[in-house]
């Protein structure tokens, strides 16, 4: 989910980390009242930065889940999947995707247009 769309969707995330907190998932971060800020990161080209919609430990894996909603900029949001998809592989982590229902298409154009149909998305 991108920044500008954080506000609308407040309650689906409050729902996504309660959903994690369920399964096992310490040391939650995501950007949320009651939650520390994940790490950011910013791209050198373009100056934007790309924070991870939620980030979560579990049996010593790091885990990084973004939030796929309908978005008006698809573009970001694939660049954004792209950038966490290689960072996870680089250091051993794990990257999901968490969808609901009414968007469950979307996510699965969205991943196969980056070519990443090897990811099932977490349906809440």
């Amino acid at each position: 989910m991108l920044q500008t769309e954080k506000v609308e969707n407040i309650a689906f995330l409050e729902k996504t980390i309660g959903y994690l907190d369920s399964r096992g998932f310490t040391n939650i971060k995501a950007d949320f009242k009651d939650c520390e800020m994940p790490k950011s990161y910013i791209r050198k080209s373009t100056g934007n930065k790309i924070t991870p919609d939620i980030v979560a430990m579990k049996n010593g894996k790091k885990y990084f889940f973004e939030i796929s909603l309908k978005s008006e900029k698809p573009k970001l949001l694939k660049s954004k999947w792209l950038f966490l998809d290689t960072l996870s592989r680089m250091h051993s982590n794990r990257f999901r995707i968490i969808t609901t229902k009414g968007h469950f298409k979307f996510t699965d154009d969205m991943l196969e247009g980056i070519n990443l149909t090897n990811k099932t998305p977490i349906r809440i």
